[in-house]
Protein backbone atom coordinates (compact mmCIF):
# COMPACT_ATOMS: atom_id res chain seq x y z
CA UNK A 1 0.00 0.00 0.00
CA UNK A 2 1.34 3.69 -0.72
CA UNK A 3 0.57 6.45 1.02
CA UNK A 4 -2.23 8.32 -1.32
CA UNK A 5 -3.59 4.74 -1.28
CA UNK A 6 -3.87 4.86 2.88
CA UNK A 7 -4.71 8.28 2.98
CA UNK A 8 -7.42 7.70 0.43
CA UNK A 9 -8.89 4.82 2.45
CA UNK A 10 -8.30 6.41 6.07
CA UNK A 11 -11.74 8.03 7.55
CA UNK A 12 -9.82 10.30 9.31
CA UNK A 13 -7.31 11.64 6.55
CA UNK A 14 -8.40 14.73 6.75
CA UNK A 15 -6.14 15.21 10.26
CA UNK A 16 -3.93 13.85 8.68
CA UNK A 17 -1.11 16.49 6.24
CA UNK A 18 -1.78 15.37 3.09
CA UNK A 19 0.68 13.70 0.72
CA UNK A 20 3.01 15.94 -0.37
CA UNK A 21 3.10 17.78 2.75
CA UNK A 22 4.14 14.75 4.81
CA UNK A 23 6.48 13.86 2.23
CA UNK A 24 7.95 17.20 2.51
CA UNK A 25 8.29 17.02 6.75
CA UNK A 26 10.02 13.06 6.20
CA UNK A 27 12.43 14.58 2.98
CA UNK A 28 13.23 17.19 6.16
CA UNK A 29 13.58 14.79 8.99
CA UNK A 30 15.45 12.72 6.23
CA UNK A 31 18.10 15.38 5.83
CA UNK A 32 18.77 15.97 8.85
CA UNK A 33 22.04 16.15 10.46
CA UNK A 34 21.50 13.83 12.89
CA UNK A 35 18.82 10.63 12.80
CA UNK A 36 15.73 11.72 15.03
CA UNK A 37 13.23 9.07 16.27
CA UNK A 38 10.07 8.98 14.45
CA UNK A 39 8.39 8.49 17.60
CA UNK A 40 9.74 12.41 17.85
CA UNK A 41 8.48 13.63 15.26
CA UNK A 42 5.39 12.09 13.72
CA UNK A 43 2.93 14.03 15.71
CA UNK A 44 3.46 16.71 13.21
CA UNK A 45 2.20 14.72 10.76
CA UNK A 46 -1.54 14.99 12.38
CA UNK A 47 -0.96 18.43 13.97
CA UNK A 48 1.29 17.73 16.89
CA UNK A 49 -1.85 16.41 18.64
CA UNK A 50 -0.96 13.61 21.18
CA UNK A 51 -3.67 10.97 20.55
CA UNK A 52 -2.97 9.78 16.51
CA UNK A 53 -5.90 9.94 14.86
CA UNK A 54 -6.42 6.46 13.66
CA UNK A 55 -9.40 3.93 14.94
CA UNK A 56 -6.57 0.87 15.89
CA UNK A 57 -3.48 0.53 16.29
CA UNK A 58 -3.12 -1.66 13.20
CA UNK A 59 -3.88 1.52 11.31
CA UNK A 60 -1.14 3.52 13.06
CA UNK A 61 1.23 0.82 12.43
CA UNK A 62 0.86 0.66 8.67
CA UNK A 63 0.92 4.54 8.39
CA UNK A 64 4.28 4.82 10.91
CA UNK A 65 5.28 1.78 8.77
CA UNK A 66 4.60 3.92 4.94
CA UNK A 67 6.48 6.97 6.63
CA UNK A 68 9.58 4.90 7.93
CA UNK A 69 9.88 3.07 4.51
CA UNK A 70 9.44 6.90 2.91
CA UNK A 71 11.99 8.05 5.35
CA UNK A 72 14.87 5.38 4.37
CA UNK A 73 14.12 6.10 0.62
CA UNK A 74 14.37 9.89 0.98
CA UNK A 75 17.69 9.44 3.38
CA UNK A 76 18.94 7.22 1.06
CA UNK A 77 18.40 9.05 -2.24
CA UNK A 78 20.36 12.51 -0.10
CA UNK A 79 23.05 10.37 0.90
CA UNK A 80 23.68 9.05 -2.55
CA UNK A 81 23.16 12.91 -4.18
CA UNK A 82 20.02 11.04 -6.16
CA UNK A 83 16.99 12.27 -4.29
CA UNK A 84 14.33 14.46 -6.79
CA UNK A 85 11.31 16.03 -6.74
CA UNK A 86 8.81 13.92 -5.81
CA UNK A 87 6.16 13.01 -9.01
CA UNK A 88 3.43 15.58 -8.91
CA UNK A 89 5.80 18.59 -8.56
CA UNK A 90 6.31 21.19 -10.87
CA UNK A 91 6.89 24.67 -12.41
CA UNK A 92 3.68 26.40 -13.21
CA UNK A 93 3.31 29.01 -15.89
CA UNK A 94 0.31 30.57 -14.40
CA UNK A 95 1.12 30.15 -10.46
CA UNK A 96 4.93 30.25 -10.70
CA UNK A 97 5.23 26.52 -8.89
CA UNK A 98 1.93 23.85 -9.02
CA UNK A 99 -0.14 22.87 -5.50
CA UNK A 100 2.08 19.85 -4.97
CA UNK A 101 5.13 21.79 -4.86
CA UNK A 102 3.44 24.73 -2.29
CA UNK A 103 2.37 21.66 -0.18
CA UNK A 104 6.13 19.63 0.03
CA UNK A 105 8.06 23.51 0.51
CA UNK A 106 5.64 23.73 3.55
CA UNK A 107 6.27 20.27 4.90
CA UNK A 108 9.70 21.03 4.10
CA UNK A 109 10.01 23.94 5.86
CA UNK A 110 7.90 22.09 8.93
CA UNK A 111 10.44 19.16 9.29
CA UNK A 112 13.18 21.99 8.93
CA UNK A 113 11.54 24.15 12.02
CA UNK A 114 11.77 20.63 13.90
CA UNK A 115 15.57 20.18 13.17
CA UNK A 116 16.42 23.98 13.48
CA UNK A 117 18.71 23.79 16.25
CA UNK A 118 20.78 20.46 15.36
CA UNK A 119 21.58 22.43 11.99
CA UNK A 120 22.11 25.88 13.82
CA UNK A 121 24.55 23.74 16.21
CA UNK A 122 26.75 22.34 13.41
CA UNK A 123 26.73 25.40 11.44
CA UNK A 124 26.55 28.16 13.16
CA UNK A 125 26.14 31.81 12.54
CA UNK A 126 28.66 33.66 10.21
CA UNK A 127 30.13 30.72 8.96
CA UNK A 128 30.17 29.61 5.19
CA UNK A 129 28.28 26.08 6.40
CA UNK A 130 25.49 28.47 8.19
CA UNK A 131 25.25 30.44 4.56
CA UNK A 132 24.52 27.50 2.69
CA UNK A 133 21.91 26.37 5.21
CA UNK A 134 20.58 29.91 4.98
CA UNK A 135 20.61 29.44 1.04
CA UNK A 136 18.45 26.46 1.26
CA UNK A 137 16.12 27.22 3.54
CA UNK A 138 15.39 30.89 1.60
CA UNK A 139 15.17 28.53 -1.82
CA UNK A 140 12.12 26.91 0.38
CA UNK A 141 10.54 29.42 1.75
CA UNK A 142 10.48 30.97 -2.29
CA UNK A 143 8.99 28.15 -3.65
CA UNK A 144 6.70 27.95 -0.46
CA UNK A 145 5.41 31.28 -0.84
CA UNK A 146 6.19 32.66 -4.74
CA UNK A 147 3.86 35.23 -4.83
CA UNK A 148 5.07 37.19 -1.74
CA UNK A 149 8.85 36.26 -3.11
CA UNK A 150 7.88 37.36 -6.57
CA UNK A 151 6.05 40.98 -5.55
CA UNK A 152 9.30 41.63 -3.25
CA UNK A 153 11.47 40.94 -6.09
CA UNK A 154 9.56 43.18 -8.71
CA UNK A 155 9.30 46.36 -5.88
CA UNK A 156 13.10 46.12 -6.11
CA UNK A 157 13.48 45.77 -9.81
CA UNK A 158 13.69 42.30 -10.74
CA UNK A 159 10.62 40.46 -12.76
CA UNK A 160 12.88 37.39 -13.59
CA UNK A 161 10.17 34.23 -13.08
CA UNK A 162 14.17 32.19 -14.37
CA UNK A 163 14.69 32.46 -11.35
CA UNK A 164 12.37 30.72 -9.51
CA UNK A 165 13.06 27.78 -12.43
CA UNK A 166 16.90 28.18 -11.62
CA UNK A 167 15.78 27.82 -7.81
CA UNK A 168 13.39 24.48 -8.49
CA UNK A 169 15.87 22.85 -10.71
CA UNK A 170 18.39 23.64 -8.03
CA UNK A 171 16.92 22.12 -4.94
CA UNK A 172 17.71 18.54 -5.59
CA UNK A 173 21.05 19.94 -5.87
CA UNK A 174 21.35 21.49 -2.95
CA UNK A 175 19.41 19.57 -0.33
CA UNK A 176 21.83 16.61 -1.40
CA UNK A 177 24.53 18.81 -0.86
CA UNK A 178 22.85 20.42 2.53
CA UNK A 179 22.26 16.45 3.72
CA UNK A 180 25.86 15.24 3.31
CA UNK A 181 27.47 18.57 4.31
CA UNK A 182 25.22 18.17 7.85
CA UNK A 183 26.19 14.62 7.63
CA UNK A 184 30.06 14.74 7.57
CA UNK A 185 29.95 17.37 10.28
CA UNK A 186 27.88 15.61 12.42
CA UNK A 187 29.99 12.54 11.82
CA UNK A 188 32.99 14.83 12.70
CA UNK A 189 31.43 15.77 15.68
CA UNK A 190 31.02 12.55 17.63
Amino acid sequence: MTLSEFLAQHTDSDKLLNEMQTRGVVTAMAAAPHVISPSEWLPVLWGGEEQAPFENHEQFEDYANLIVDIWNEQRQQLLDKQWHWPEGCALDDAEIVNQATRDFAEGLLQGWSLTRDDWETLMPENTESNALLGGVVLSISLLYDPETALSTMEAQGAEELAQFEEIYNAMPIMLCGLTHHGAALAEAQE
